[in-house]
């Protein structure tokens, strides 16, 4: 008896000292991805941020897919036979031909012979036409406004004598420097092309008008008051979406001693608008203000900010799995065999997404639940097998652990074939603010970070509905301070195509001399 005892003892001491071998295992491959992630940091080395495997890896992880889902594994295609194949390849036929609108300017080269002798000695018999792009200096023009003071000639007979003169034309800044179309220039060349105000000054001295940078803040922030209204507009309208897309960046403001700390925010409503907002803190209060008033589901990260809003069910969480995926990701070093399954699995998602992306939302319905349910409910069934089977705290355990916290929401597009798979579509839209941010680097004030979004959401906007910025901006800026303020709404990008057509506009942006002048129709005179 004693001796089953202790040999009893002895195998559960074996038992125990192969668990702690594992661990200690586990533990040194976290060390040494550690070291080596600290040295790529050293050296300035940074691996891609796409997300997606090598070929290899591919391959093994859609056979370990297969066999998840008990599906038989699709053997490799055989390699095409070595045969000599005829050469298909179209010959190339010159450049492509430059576009219609360019204005051309025309010039005939003649042949020495032919202007010594004159071309009336010669029949023409062909001609060889090539077209070569030329760069004009950006042009800059000053329209200047003659007002004329009349009376009328027999006067004498008037109790009165009554000076006649125009009004004033029309300005998106009240008896301001700057015409639409040079207010436009500047707002898109800021928040489009992200050049911050000193190189702004460079690059109007260089086309011969010296303009100080705080002359151009000021007209923002003019033209920011001026089109506050179209952008509330487009908050309320994008409220009216399913759903709503929401993620958030930080940004430094400048302060007296060092820069302090702020965030942008950005709220997609799916192919309406692109909106954009700014808060001094990155907190539950800055959120109740961000989507103040909205009632629908809220595609966003599980971030601890939004959590408030769920919980009186007017707003409906909806996961990103997106995120969940970086989770695995981080963990591939580490745990290389779960973090593959879990990527597979994902994978399979969006890959039934991408198929059926352009679909209808009755067969968009259909196909999630015949297709990707499984996928979803293997999912989480693996992540209950392996939850007390990793070690805490690691890449590993946490990936698991955001997955099981948001089954919920993540299981929410099954359900309502409008909601997206990935809140992808803030995150890109947050891309703009973050490769303005490397060029500028900070904001001045809190106003400023105002400033800054009203005209970002006017060119993301733009941008989501294909609308050359410039030409919008400076047409907006034409109609807007004498625009229907009950019409307000036919100015966002969502509606300008429309707008633009209709005859009202027409006449509009017709009557504005300033228009008029940035497209060259008005007379020149020379100094």
């Amino acid at each position: 008896m004693h001796d089953a005892t202790r040999t009893d003892e002895i195998s559960e001491l074996r038992a125990e000292n192969a668990r702690l071998a594992s661990e200690r295992e586990h533990y040194h491959r976290l060390y040494l991805a550690t070291l080596e992630q600290c040295r790529k940091l050293e050296l300035g080395l940074l691996g891609q941020k796409a997300e997606r495997l090598a070929e290899p890896e591919a391959q093994l992880t859609m056979a370990l897919l297969a066999e998840l889902l008990g599906r038989p594994a699709q053997p490799e295609p055989a390699p095409p036979p070595q045969t000599v194949k005829e050469h298909t390849r179209k010959k190339p036929t010159g450049r492509k031909p430059l576009p219609d609108h360019l204005p051309r300017v025309d010039l005939e080269v003649l042949p020495p012979e032919v202007e010594r002798a004159g071309t009336d000695a010669f029949d023409r018999i062909g001609e060889d036409v090539s077209e070569v792009v030329e760069k004009r200096p950006a042009s800059l023009v000053v329209v200047r406004v003659t007002r004329g003071k009349f009376v009328r000639k027999d006067r004498e007979r008037l109790a009165e004598t009554e000076v006649l003169v125009a009004d004033p034309l029309e300005l998106p800044i009240e008896r301001g420097l700057a015409g639409p179309g040079l207010l436009a220039d500047s707002v898109v060349r800021r928040w489009q092309d992200h050049l911050p105000l000193h190189r702004l000054e460079s690059i109007y001295a260089r086309e011969g008008l010296a303009l100080a940078r705080s002359t151009m803040c000021g007209w923002h922030a003019d033209l920011a008051d001026l089109a506050k209204p179209l952008v509330a507009a487009m908050w309320q309208d994008g409220f009216t979406c399913p759903y709503l897309c929401t993620d958030a960046t930080g940004v430094l403001v400048q302060a007296k001693d060092k820069c302090r700390g702020g965030h942008f925010w950005v709220v997609v409503a799916p192919e309406r608008h692109v909106l954009y907002a700014y808060s001094p803190k990155h907190d539950s209060a800055a959120v109740d203000r961000l989507l103040a008033g909205y009632r629908g589901h809220l595609v966003a990260d599980a971030h601890a900010v939004y959590d408030h809003l769920y919980k009186s069910g007017l707003v409906v969480e909806v996961g990103c799995w997106c995120h969940g995926r970086r989770y695995y990701w981080k963990a591939l070093e580490s745990d290389p065999g779960r973090a593959r399954t879990a990527l597979a699995l994902i994978g399979e998602l969006f890959r039934i997404e991408r198929g059926i992306a352009d679909s209808s939302l009755e067969e968009r319905a259909l196909v999630r639940q015949r297709d990707s349910r499984p996928v979803v409910d293997r999912f989480f069934a693996w992540c209950d097998a392996e939850a007390p089977l990793v070690l805490d705290d690691t890449p590993i355990a946490k990936a698991i652990g955001y997955a099981q916290n948001q089954r919920v929401a993540l299981s929410r597009f099954l359900d309502d074939a409008r909601l997206p798979l990935h809140n992808n579509a803030s995150e890109l839209a947050l891309r703009r603010q973050v490769v303005g941010r490397r060029n500028w680097l900070f904001v001045g004030n809190d106003d400023a970070a105002e400033v800054n979004t009203t005209f970002v959401t006017l060119l993301a906007s733009a941008r989501l509905h294909e609308i050359e910025p410039w030409a919008y901006l400076r047409d907006v800026f034409c109609l807007l301070p004498s625009w229907p303020s009950r019409r307000i709404l036919e100015l966002a990008p969502a509606c300008w195509k429309q707008t633009l057509e209709q005859e009202d506009t027409q006449q509009r942006l017709a009557a504005n001399v300033f228009r008029r002048a940035s497209l060259g129709k008005l007379e020149h005179r020379d100094t």
